[in-house]
């Protein structure tokens, strides 16, 4: 069963930008903190960033802290990430998870129970 509904991945130049979307109609979205995953090939799955229920707070990973900007509409139920001055290691497939820890706010137990199927991002340098 598909809770989450990730679009918006792509092929960009290194420098470029790109906006994924997320959306649900599966689950009471503005019950969960909304997040945004992510995994390259050979490695593991890294968290990028989070967002409160009612998006005051965000959490970022360093490495995409100033290039990348988490946002929710929850009249729409969807979950975006904006992401700029993309660089060729943020090749990934992104993922969206419902339930994501946002430090100082919230702890899941476990992580997220909720995933979207991805969807691939590629930058070229």
């Amino acid at each position: 069963q598909v809770h989450l509904v990730e679009s918006g991945g792509g092929l960009v130049q290194a420098g470029g930008s790109l906006r994924l979307s997320c959306t649900t109609s599966a689950l009471p979205f503005d019950d969960y903190t909304m997040g945004w995953f992510r995994q390259a090939p050979g490695k593991e799955r890294e968290g990028v960033s989070c967002i409160s229920w009612s998006g005051e707070d965000t959490y970022y990973t360093d490495s995409v802290k100033g290039r990348f900007t988490i946002s929710r509409d929850n009249a729409k139920n969807t979950l975006y990430l904006q992401m700029n001055s993309l660089k060729p290691e943020d090749t990934a497939m992104y993922y969206c998870a419902a339930d994501c820890d946002l430090p100082g706010v919230y702890y899941k137990i476990g992580g997220p129970n909720y995933w979207g199927q991805g969807t691939q991002v590629t930058i070229s340098s």
